[in-house]
């Protein structure tokens, strides 16, 4: 894969606020209490190419997130991310002084009929922010925007996306109202808890499936 270094381009208006998604982090210290005082300020996009140069962080930080929390995270290749972001099928967030702070990707079945919003992760720095249900706010609105009539799908052991998920408009399913795709069954293998889903024939596993259908809700 080819990583795409940021390049500071001198005709580039240094006073847009959308700048600070390209440049690396800053190495401005500051103090744990004016952390602690400071409210901190995101700037959530849609993914780009330009973007692929935090693919390495955003993976090893999922990485040890599934680790850590010892339930399922699926993982994904940095090839995979990287298409997402060159698609427009991604979403990422940074604080305002540049640093990178979290991410979440969609991905589409049969034909568009189902759309699946995937690995939301936050940077441990920016966890208890409310960060995490900015992020998932953003990618459901990109969901709805580039699939309206599609039926949008979450996986999840997490409480806190549960109830994200719920105030979205999300309603608790079986496995067998999600999509039938394999190719999104495959991206399980990844997952820690891969063993219990087929032996119960990916019939339920320790995830909860949430749906969103948007003919329902009209």
């Amino acid at each position: 894969m080819k990583i795409i270094s940021p390049i500071i381009n001198p005709n580039i208006n240094l006073t847009k606020k959308s700048f600070f998604s390209i440049l690396p982090p800053n190495n401005k210290a500051v103090s744990s209490d004016q952390e602690a005082e400071s409210p901190i300020d995101f700037i959530i996009e849609k993914a780009r190419s330009i973007h692929t140069f935090w693919i390495k962080q955003i993976c090893e930080v999922t990485l040890s997130s599934a680790i850590a929390r010892g339930t399922g995270i699926s993982g994904r290749s940095p090839e995979f991310l990287e298409k997402k972001m060159n698609t427009g099928e991604a979403v990422i967030a940074f604080a305002s002084d540049g640093r990178w702070a979290g991410f979440s990707f969609i991905s589409s079945y049969e034909n568009g009929q189902y759309v699946s919003n995937s690995g939301l992760i936050v940077a441990p720095e920016f966890r208890h922010t409310g960060l995490a249900r900015k992020i998932k706010d953003k990618i459901f609105e990109l969901s709805r925007e580039k699939y309206p009539t599609a039926k949008i799908f979450s996986l999840t052991s997490g409480l806190a996306v549960m109830k994200m998920n719920h105030e979205l408009g999300f309603q608790p399913v079986t496995f067998s109202e999600l999509t039938s795709d394999n190719m999104f069954w495959e991206n399980c293998k990844s997952c820690v808890n891969c063993s219990i889903l087929m032996s119960k024939e990916r019939k339920n596993c320790l995830c909860t499936a949430m749906l969103y259908d948007p003919e329902e809700k009209e």
